[in-house]
């Protein structure tokens, strides 16, 4: 029992050294507290954060943009992924465009967004929707792609259709690679979300970030910080969670 525990918690341990690191540090004075903060004086800031609610509405404003975002995303490339995975003639008239798309960073297309949509929510989404599509598409597509031949063989013995084979043997084998690229598109869209709202935004974690660096802040720098990463790693567990479960239920049902 204390060995399963310790087991699922030594990915966590570097997190303690990190953190004792950083009392470390204060406590010697490296650097001033104007660079780097005590833990104490983050924890504070954390803590009034949460009692006058901004920490909240920062939170619920970029959650909101996140969610918005990857679904747009989610149901654009899961589709677009079994398409293309599936029929590899049309995927190469698209290739290069999507390689050329793919190869293009995000948060490069800020200025043209902003110029295009303003600085209002519809850039903030688009630049969500082209961070996280990618992930998603790929994985998907290689899921589609990659499906074992043999199992494709017992379905046309079966006397399967192409749709059957599709619906009952190609989707239930790419299920894995598309939550993985799930998971990954929504990390994407975590990153995204803090750009985006570094460049133009007036709430936000990404905005919480500009503002603490503008008023020389670094205790509410870190807070933005650390909460965006809190946030990840739930997301990740609860996708590890998703995908393990999916994993074991995987099978291929060639009854009526």
């Amino acid at each position: 029992m204390i060995r399963n525990i310790h087991d699922k918690l030594k990915g966590y341990y570097i997190f303690v050294f990190i953190f004792i690191l950083w009392i470390v540090v204060c406590k010697l004075e490296v650097w001033n507290q104007y660079i780097m903060p005590t833990p104490q004086k983050v924890f504070n800031t954390f803590k009034g954060m949460i009692i006058d609610g901004s920490i909240f509405r920062n939170i619920f404003v970029s959650l909101k943009r996140i969610f918005i975002g990857y679904f747009i995303s989610s149901i654009l490339a899961i589709p677009l992924g079994m398409l293309f995975g599936y029929n590899e003639k049309i995927y190469k008239i698209f290739k290069p465009l999507l390689e050329f798309m793919r190869c293009t960073p995000p948060l490069a297309l800020i200025p043209m967004l902003i110029l295009w949509f303003g600085i209002g929510e519809k850039s903030k989404i688009i630049i969500i929707i082209l961070a996280s599509f990618f992930p998603i598409f790929l994985n998907t597509l290689s899921g589609i792609k990659n499906c074992d031949s043999k199992l494709i063989e017992v379905g046309k013995v079966f006397d399967f259709t192409n749709s059957q084979i599709f619906r009952r043997i190609i989707i239930p084998n790419a299920l894995v690679d598309i939550f993985v690229g799930l998971n990954l598109g929504l990390g994407y869209s975590f990153r995204a979300i803090i750009g985006a709202e570094l460049v133009a935004a007036s709430s936000g974690l990404g905005y919480l970030i500009s503002d603490g660096r503008s008023m020389s802040r670094t205790d509410i720098v870190l807070v933005g910080i650390l909460v965006i990463g809190f946030l990840g790693i739930i997301s990740e567990f609860i996708f590890r969670k998703i995908i393990k479960k999916v994993s074991r239920g995987k099978q291929v049902n060639f009854n009526d």
